[in-house]
């Protein structure tokens, strides 16, 4: 990837985002006779060449198992291992690679925490706070917990722009609150979080936070430690790298007195039939052999974020938000869902009178991938009174052409309904 930016640290023309696109290999097909438009980012972004040869070259040339070995693919399947840890640490400048834990993505993060942390703390008089626009990920973990302990599950209110009202969910943090569960991004909305005022708020309380980053980490800069997040949970094939790899980021001292989620290999130090004796950080929290090439992965799709410049990701993908947002507006019968005044590379919509499901069909057979139903927030759909949504989203590799086929495509869907 050779780019170049301009001034206003945006991709500085389309013949060099059309040098980017190429490194996307999934994205340069066709799709029923029509060259596809990937607007399905937020499920699952595309990976780009560099990624796949990553994860090719470790399985060929290292593969073998970490930590173990003293053999020369063991130590070299162990430094591509540590050496992505270290990649993610910086990324999201954490203090050190011992508050950077391997999980198999965002949902096993948050059930890492929800057992680990929570659960020891929770009875009857405890409660553990979320809001009404969380993914299911950040919902069902707390139930599962609470229905365990007997402790409550109280969720702050979202208004009609699809944004936590953080007055309310900060009002509702007391001493009896053992942890906040928030999302960064809703998957579902794409808005925003005031995530440094509900943050300092839990904090005055002595109450930690626990941030939901699966939909913000591709396209913002993390700074973990001026956000000052307790726990960070984040997904690999969000970021341009494979699925089945994620992070929990987790703030040592946290760590430190936290027991281990899961027993094996790799997370003791010495086993007896009298006890065990646990590993240090990060590999307390390790067991088993890890998910090594989707670490490769991960390790490659940093590089290749590196590479690119978030701040630059974030203004491109901005422009497109805002192109698509406005062309949406002249579509008739089109009403956004959400309408957050801070929103990054998501908007739901519906069309009057058309399922969601039909708009996503016949998109489909004109090429253009976006994503229909409920997202895994049922509680948002709800909230709208509606039995789901359309949902195109961005990512770096989309670019203004992809718009103006999508907006085409929508016209067909009303000419064929009307």
């Amino acid at each position: 990837m050779n780019l170049s930016f301009n001034e206003k640290n945006q991709i500085a023309d389309n013949s060099q985002l059309e040098l980017l696109r190429k490194d996307f290999p999934t994205i340069n097909q066709e799709i029923n006779k029509y060259p596809l438009v990937y607007l399905d980012s937020a499920a699952s972004s595309q990976m780009p060449q560099q990624v796949i040869d990553e994860i090719s070259r470790y399985q060929s040339q290292d593969h073998s198992n970490v930590h173990r070995g003293i053999h020369t693919l063991s130590h070299r399947a162990t430094e591509v291992y540590e050496t992505s840890r270290q990649n993610i640490c910086e990324f999201i400048n954490a203090k050190n690679t011992n508050e950077i834990i391997f999980t198999s993505g965002t949902t096993d993060s948050i059930n890492l925490v929800a057992n680990s942390y929570c659960k020891p703390k929770l009875d009857p008089s405890k409660k553990i706070l979320i809001s009404h626009l969380e993914h299911h990920s950040n919902i069902v973990p707390w139930q599962l917990i609470c229905e365990q302990t007997g402790a409550s599950l109280i969720v702050a209110p979202i208004d009609n722009n699809g944004e936590i009202i953080t007055e309310q969910l900060i009002d509702m943090i007391d001493s009896n609150v053992v942890l906040v569960a928030i999302s960064h991004i809703s998957n579902a909305l794409g808005s925003v979080t005031s995530l440094n005022k509900i943050i300092d708020a839990a904090h005055q309380h002595e109450v930690p936070v626990l941030v939901d980053g699966a939909q913000a980490i591709s396209h913002m800069k993390i700074d973990i430690q001026a956000l000052n997040a307790d726990f960070y949970a984040f997904s690999g094939h969000k970021m341009l790298g494979p699925t089945g790899i994620g992070i929990l980021y987790g703030k040592e001292r946290l760590l430190e007195d936290m027991p281990p989620y899961q027993g094996g290999g790799d997370m003791i130090l010495e086993v007896k039939f009298t006890g065990t004796v646990y590993n240090d950080l990060p590999y307390k929290f390790e067991a088993g052999t890890p998910n090594i090439s989707g670490a490769a992965g991960l390790g490659a799709a940093i590089d290749y974020l590196n590479q690119a410049g978030m701040h630059n990701i974030e203004a491109h993908e901005n422009i497109l938000l805002n192109k698509m947002i406005a062309d949406l507006q002249k579509v008739d019968g089109v009403e956004l869902i959400g309408k957050a005044e801070n929103q990054v590379a998501v908007q739901s919509f519906t069309i009057k009178d058309i399922h969601s499901h039909d708009i996503g069909t016949i998109l489909d057979h004109q090429g253009i991938a976006i994503r229909t139903g409920h997202h895994c927030a049922m509680p948002v759909m709800e909230f709208f009174g509606l039995p789901g949504t359309a949902r195109a989203s961005l990512s770096i590799y989309n670019n203004e052409e992809d718009i103006d086929r999508f907006i085409k495509g929508l016209d067909k869907v009303i000419e064929i309904f009307a």
